[in-house]
């Protein structure tokens, strides 16, 4: 049970330092008049290409750009362009609102509305590739990031997201459910575990009061653990200096450690496209005994340059990108972040914890009951058509009517309380 604690607490702490990223990266885009040109530089091709001339320009380009031949539906219509903005909303409310990675549900909500899974992934890391590029703020976090640290660190990333994508491809080739079963199943299992948490988590804080903090859940890194500690007595060289501004001589860890870091959160990147952010801070705070201060730094760091690899050398190139959806995605998670963020300061926190829980629940039940219809598909389970279909329409109602209901909520508490947040705007 401690164990079960313990990590939940690590991929919460995860989830809501990669939220805050979100937030912050969302607030720079829209803030500055530049980015926002540049926004538009990017959804105009996408909208055009995948709206106004989608069958002219899907089959003049090459498979290996996106061409029909590649994958279908590279391109698509108004309707598909729509969704592709009430995911983003969707995924955007539950960061703003809830502080914690909405990112977690946008390739379930892809997989449920038709997307193969390998696509819903390139899809996914290329969104959050382009809000990495527009909304860079590494410029303001320099003095937070130990750049040794950091390129040992990427060095694992770049071999985790190969690994990854490489994976997810070949999966593919084998056969397309395959592919797809995959990665449903590593949803299911990171789902199912930080779902059940965080409503053991909330239930927790209803009976102890709102506003009482979990166990625990402290997140600065100042004090290192018995772990971090271990690590860092492990002298194998070339040993890798960080954290000299925050800690008397500085900390030292083994390359051999953050190699494999990077590794794992290149390949969570390359096989999930949620760009990993969720990993990076609870291995280096909880386990390499980093600095939370370092560790936000870094962590924006690595997400431009491990989603982007990811994202262009093992999807782009293969056609595997929806690029009409990633655009659409882009500009609903803008604004449902803002929404979302506004909607906390007039809403109780251990509520907004609540419907975090089910989110994330509902994303869980969602692929589980996806499941079974790709095991049957390849006969690995016996399971007819009818049943299996029945399954897979209960999971995806389930999902969309929590996340929905989500969103009328979110939007719906914002209209009703605009005049008191305009009131503490101005003040």
């Amino acid at each position: 049970m401690n164990f079960f604690r313990q990590w939940g607490q690590w991929m919460m702490a995860g989830a809501k330092a990669h939220a805050l990223w979100e937030i912050e990266t969302s607030r720079t885009i829209l803030g500055d008049r530049r980015r926002l040109w540049l926004l538009g530089a990017f959804l105009l091709p996408a909208v055009l290409g995948g709206i106004v001339f989608a069958d002219e320009i899907a089959g003049a380009l090459p498979a290996v750009l996106g061409g029909k031949s590649a994958y279908s539906p590279a391109y698509y219509s108004t309707g598909i362009f729509i969704v592709s903005i009430l995911i983003g909303v969707g995924a955007g409310l539950i960061t703003g609102c809830i502080g914690a990675g909405g990112g977690f549900i946008i390739a379930p909500a892809l997989m449920s509305a038709g997307i193969k899974g390998i696509l819903a992934v390139g899809t996914d890391l290329f969104h959050i590739f382009a809000k990495a590029i527009m909304g860079s703020v590494i410029h303001r976090k320099l003095g937070n990031v130990s750049v040794p640290l950091a390129v040992v660190f990427l060095i694992g990333a770049i071999i985790g997201a190969t690994v990854g994508g490489v994976v997810n491809r070949v999966l593919y080739e084998i056969n397309p459910v395959l592919s797809d079963a995959f990665i449903t199943t590593i949803y299911s299992l990171i789902l199912g575990f930080l779902g059940t948490y965080a409503m053991l988590d909330y239930l927790k804080a209803r009976r102890m009061g709102a506003g009482v903090p979990a166990k625990g859940s402290k997140t600065e890194g100042a004090e290192m653990g018995s772990l971090p500690k271990r690590l860092q007595a492990m002298r194998v060289p070339p040993m890798v200096r960080f954290d000299h501004d925050l800690v008397p001589g500085g900390r030292e860890i083994s390359w051999v450690f953050l190699v494999l870091s990077g590794a794992l959160v290149g390949m969570a990147a390359g096989i999930m496209g949620v760009g990993g952010g969720f990993l990076t801070f609870p291995i280096f705070v909880y386990m390499l005994g980093v600095s939370s201060m370092t560790t936000v730094g870094t962590d924006i760091f690595q997400i431009v340059f491990t989603a982007g690899y990811a994202a262009i050398s093992q999807y782009a190139i293969y056609g595997f990108i929806f690029y009409t959806l990633a655009m659409g995605m882009l500009l609903g998670s803008l604004i449902g972040i803002q929404i979302g963020a506004m909607v906390t300061k007039v809403v109780p926190g251990v509520t907004i914890r609540g419907f975090y829980a089910m989110s994330v629940l509902a994303g869980f039940v969602n692929r589980l009951f996806a499941l079974p219809g790709k095991l049957a598909a390849m006969e690995v389970i016996p399971l007819s058509k009818s049943a299996a279909a029945t399954l897979d329409t209960i999971g995806i109602y389930a999902f969309f009517i929590v996340i929905g209901g989500f969103g009328v909520w979110v939007i719906g508490t914002f209209f009703k309380n605009i005049g008191v947040l305009r009131g503490r705007e101005g003040v």
